[in-house]
């Protein structure tokens, strides 16, 4: 528990290394439960940052850079402070 992934990554769109993005283990875990559910989690997510839209949603399709990403857009916020609020959901799922 608090182990932090720091390996590098092949993104598979590019085949660039990048570092992963660092958080726990068990976040990664619930991640890839809201990825594979995503339809189920839309209600959740829609109820904690209610300036998405539906076609955010659809956009987003359970992909968490997606997520991140519309976060930033929609409510102005920095990647860091948007991955920061996705990464603290992710925990408390």
């Amino acid at each position: 528990m608090g182990n932090r992934i720091e390996e590098d990554r092949v993104d598979a769109d590019d085949g660039r290394c990048r570092p992963s993005n660092p958080f726990r283990m068990e976040d990664e875990m619930n991640w890839d439960r809201v990825e594979g559910n995503w339809k189920q989690f839309t209600g959740k997510v829609k109820e904690k940052w209610g300036k998405l839209t539906e076609d955010d949603l659809t956009v987003i399709d359970g992909k968490q850079d997606q997520l991140v990403g519309r976060i930033q857009e929609r409510y102005g916020l920095a990647k860091d402070e948007a991955q920061k609020q996705v990464n603290t959901w992710i925990g408390g799922l």
